[in-house]
């Protein structure tokens, strides 16, 4: 096996090096979980509250069939079915076996055997590797939304005011002056 050339493993470790600060500038903020598919929505770390329990996954018969909240249930979305969780809350769902998670969206309702807690889309479960095993002890932590109040530029509006004055300027220019001879 060739060694690369000293070059050639110092362009591998600076992209490496890029690499990891990109994806450490993009990761959550202190105290923050991004939503990938909803960058402007922001949830916290911090969960409201917390259940434990066992978690199913469903998929086959119900692709295409509509979930309880009137979406189009697809096997791809990660998503979840809860019992008395509000439609779209978020949830952190960690397999205990193994400590893996996965953030979904209630958007359906059960499951409706004794002892489950939650029923995960086909993606959900892959994503916390427990499809072999079909029912996992999981912990599920109910994530809050944070409200993003959009900031003021207040160069944008400064600027506003400027062109506003300017045009007024503008339109003031553009009338005919009364002449002294019209004034008589």
């Amino acid at each position: 096996m060739q060694r690369p050339s000293l070059p050639a493993s110092r362009f591998g470790f600076a992209l490496a090096a890029v690499v990891l600060l990109f994806v450490s500038g993009c990761a959550t903020k202190k105290g923050l979980i991004v939503d990938p598919a909803k960058p402007q929505e922001i949830y916290d770390t911090k969960p409201v509250s917390v259940l434990t329990g066992k978690a199913s996954y469903y998929y086959g018969r119900w692709i295409g069939r509509l979930t309880a909240n009137g979406e189009t249930y697809r096997a791809g979305d990660v998503t979840a079915a809860h019992k008395t969780l509000p439609f779209n809350t978020m949830v952190r769902v960690t397999n205990l076996k193994n400590g893996k998670s996965v953030i979904v969206r209630i958007n359906n309702r059960g499951p409706y055997i004794k002892g489950r807690i939650l029923d995960l889309s086909l993606v959900a479960a892959q994503r916390i590797e427990m499809t072999q095993a079909g029912v996992v002890p999981v912990r599920a932590e109910i994530l809050r939304k944070i409200e993003i109040v959009p900031k003021i530029k207040p160069k944008a509006t400064e600027k506003a005011r400027r062109e506003a004055e300017k045009k007024a300027a503008q339109a003031a220019q553009a009338k005919p002056k009364p002449t002294p001879s019209a004034q008589r």
